[in-house]
């Protein structure tokens, strides 16, 4: 049964994936090797959707509602393991992201008008997604 948008915060989601994980006796499966496994097979099924479609098609493709029905159903499945897995290492995944972007925002300052400022980084990588570790420590507490 649905509940309401009170009970949507990441912890409290969070918290009930644990408790059904444990209700089933799944927790001896629950480990980081399995859950970040799972979590890249639903990734990968969430790219499946797009893979053949135009840039065009892939934009509009939440107007279709089985489509959309797919692309919300895998991204709740990402989203699960995801969550799943900090829990089992006892990373807060709002931390980690609010340390990565803190991180990002110095390593890749924004361009100005001119294009002046701002080139990728020094280390010469564009684009994002990399791990770091500054301020991972951050992000990490104890398990629930």
């Amino acid at each position: 049964m649905g509940r309401g948008t009170a009970d949507h915060g990441v912890a409290e989601l969070q918290r009930r994936l644990v408790a059904f994980a444990a209700a089933r006796d799944w927790q001896p499966y629950h480990t980081p090797k399995n859950l970040v496994a799972a979590l890249s097979v639903e990734a990968a099924e969430l790219l499946e959707i797009f893979q053949w479609l135009t840039p065009e098609q892939a934009e509009r493709v939440m107007e279709d509602p089985e489509s959309a029905h797919r692309v919300a159903d895998e991204v709740a499945d990402v989203l699960a393991y995801l969550l799943q897995f900090c829990a089992v290492l006892g990373i807060d995944p709002l931390a980690a992201l609010a340390a990565k972007i803190d991180r990002n925002e110095v390593r890749f300052p924004a361009k100005r008008r001119g294009g002046e400022d701002g080139e990728d980084g020094e280390d010469g990588e564009g684009g994002e997604g990399g791990a770091g570790e500054e301020g991972a420590e951050e992000a990490v507490r104890k398990a629930p």
